[in-house]
């Protein structure tokens, strides 16, 4: 086989197709199947009473789905959720890169610490604001009160959502500090000494060289961030649940309610389903974008 690989640089089809037959076995067997039982949920009405003999009835939990209002208004809050961490969150991480990319060069642990926050499980992260926040015992209300006479009900239908942004956006900017600090720390600097001999100013310098060189970066962080957001669970399940009036429903809350609470797994594999294929539209859509881009 060495022999082969060095005499013509490729390997031959039949040998390919053996090398990479136990990779393709365990992708079907790991997710082909899965994916199969999920497809045949979807289409049958499907219970934990009925689950080893699921009713087939077509399309008819797509339909379920897709005429629910709670599942266009968790559709929408984790849109807005998403959009709106990450961009914080790119926004933030990217000042925060360029702010102390010297003090990263001169103290390297100063990363390590600034990483803990997003160490720590997002439903730990949710149980301990719900105690920080919370309107009798919380510290955060208690002070405010003490302070300015009154305290805002910080996880109220009217503010949760803000409350929710604002954490996600505390727990995981540092991921982005860290993906877009190295890209910012890879640029090459005869690069910006040469524009700055130019007579190009730090702004002109940001513009014109470091956000360019960084664009993929910033684009792959976002996206990462977006997927993540979107797909929120843990945290603010802990700190709101559904909400009042299903104000604080993400899309995961609300597959999670239909599987386990309303016992319509038929229904929650529908939604489940219906998430992936947006999710791939958008995925296939961007790597589009970025090929024309090329």
């Amino acid at each position: 086989m060495a022999s082969i690989i060095a005499a013509h640089g490729i390997l031959p089809r039949r040998d390919g197709l053996v090398l990479i037959a136990p990779l393709t076995l365990f992708l079907l067997a790991m997710l082909g199947l899965p994916f199969a039982i999920d497809i045949v949920y979807a289409l049958s009405h499907v219970t934990f009473e009925n689950i080893r003999h699921p009713q087939f009835e077509g399309l008819g939990n797509f339909a379920t789905v897709l005429r629910d209002p709670a599942f266009w208004q968790a559709m929408w809050f984790s849109l807005r959720f998403a959009l709106l961490t990450a961009t914080a969150q790119l926004v933030i991480g990217l000042g925060l890169a360029i702010f102390l990319a010297p003090l990263f060069a001169l103290i390297p642990s100063l990363m390590a610490i600034l990483m803990l926050p997003m160490m720590m499980a997002p439903a730990l992260v949710g149980l301990m604001y719900r105690l920080l926040l919370q309107e009798f015992v919380g510290i955060v209300p208690n002070t405010w009160a003490a302070w300015f006479g009154d305290s805002p009900a910080f996880l109220s239908p009217g503010t949760a959502f803000w409350t929710l942004s604002t954490i996600e956006i505390l727990q995981w900017t540092p991921f982005a500090l860290l993906i877009l600090y190295s890209a910012y720390a890879a640029i090459p600097g005869e690069i910006r000494e040469a524009a700055a001999l130019d007579g190009a100013g730090p702004l002109r310098r940001l513009v014109l060289i470091d956000l360019p060189w960084m664009a993929p970066t910033l684009a792959i962080t976002f996206f990462f961030r977006f997927i993540d957001g979107f797909r929120v669970f843990d945290n603010v399940y802990v700190l709101t649940g559904t909400g009042a009036g299903g104000s604080t429903t993400t899309i995961s809350i609300f597959i999670y309610e239909a599987f386990f609470r309303h016992n319509d797994i038929g229904v929650a594999v529908a939604a489940s389903l219906i998430l992936l294929a947006l999710s791939f539209a958008v995925l296939t859509g961007l790597m589009r974008l970025a090929g024309g881009r090329r």
